[in-house]
């Protein structure tokens, strides 16, 4: 199982630096970040220090999306990145939540998204693209590689995702929701006649290793308010059909009352009461080194290929060397 680590791009810049080059050298093979620009520091400027003081590790948002830039400037960065570094970048896209809210915008359709993918993975490979109706290259680009990874939860962003990305991005360690979402990514590449096998299947879920769960609880309770916000709107879409949601995602929000920007991924969140313990445990990945282990196991025969941690907590450094020194070396060694 490949490990990636997920950063907010917080100031002081050189401290995510420092934290990626970190995770590099306990065994991590990704360091992704939020990217919301408004919220937080430009990812792609530091990502190009990331890269610059590492030696394999990938880099890539998690998640970015169709609206906040133009498409060809997102291609441009990764294909200019990779030129520099090799093929060390990875796109992880979604419909975008906090970066288009903020500012006032709603999430992208999956038209929009679909369309997205394909012109940004083109340009960045250097292949010719079709974009606003005019044909699309980069001149200077000798092509390179560039997985995109989708973000989903909803029936179609999955069937889209199996049929379009190069892999798919659960944001939660829930191995019944995991289950669920993995057969249906794989169903829809398949019917695409695609191999699905071949997809890159990647959970991302804070971790926090230790004893006192409750603080733990409390540390990591931002993050069913974070998913909420998604879940909600396939609520809102699909209503509470369990065969379109399933009822394990879609019956925590009943006390949902809406969501504060300012507070978004902070582990002083104020606004996510409605998020139970019970939740907390299945979505996210706490306790001891053993019980990590026991549930990357079982995430793992679910035919997940990587799990990304969130480190938003008063334990990330702790939580970074004890998957690097024992927890990465089990379920690998």
């Amino acid at each position: 199982m490949d490990f990636g680590v997920v950063l907010q791009t917080n100031p002081p810049a050189w401290r995510v630096v420092d934290l990626a080059r970190r995770a590099e050298a306990y065994g991590f093979d990704y360091a992704w970040t939020f990217d919301s620009h408004v919220l937080w520091q430009e990812p792609f400027v530091i990502y190009s220090q990331i890269l610059a003081q590492t030696h394999r590790l990938k880099v890539g948002p998690m998640v970015t999306n169709p609206g906040t830039r133009d498409w060809t400037v997102t291609a441009s960065l990764f294909a200019t990145l990779n030129d520099m570094f090799g093929d060390r970048t990875i796109c992880g896209i979604g419909r975008g939540d906090s970066a288009l809210r903020v500012l006032g915008k709603t999430p992208s359709n999956l038209a929009t998204l679909g369309e997205a993918i394909g012109v940004i993975k083109g340009l960045a490979e250097g292949r010719a693209v079709t974009y606003l109706d005019q044909p699309q290259r980069f001149p200077w680009s000798q092509g390179s590689r560039l997985q995109v990874l989708m973000a989903a939860y909803g029936p179609r962003a999955l069937k889209l995702c199996g049929e379009q990305a190069d892999g798919f991005i659960l944001q939660l360690a829930d191995p019944q929701i995991a289950a669920w979402t993995i057969q249906a990514v794989k169903k829809a590449a398949t019917e695409a006649g695609r191999d699905p096998e071949a997809l890159h299947i990647c959970v991302a879920a804070p971790a926090y290793v230790g004893d006192d769960i409750a603080h733990q609880r409390d540390q990591v309770r931002w993050f069913g308010g974070m998913v909420g916000n998604h879940v909600a709107d396939l609520v809102t879409r699909y209503g509470s059909d369990s065969e379109l949601v399933p009822e394990a995602l879609a019956s925590y929000i009943a006390g949902r009352r809406g969501y504060d920007y300012a507070e978004h991924g902070k582990a002083t969140s104020t606004h996510v009461d409605f998020v139970s313990d019970e939740v907390i445990d299945r979505f996210c990945v706490l306790g001891s080194v053993e019980q990590h282990v026991a549930r990357l196991e079982e995430l793992r025969s679910l035919g997940v290929d990587q799990f990304a941690i969130y480190l938003q907590h008063d334990g990330n450094d702790e939580t970074l060397s004890a998957y690097g020194q024992r927890i990465i070396p089990l379920v690998n060694g």
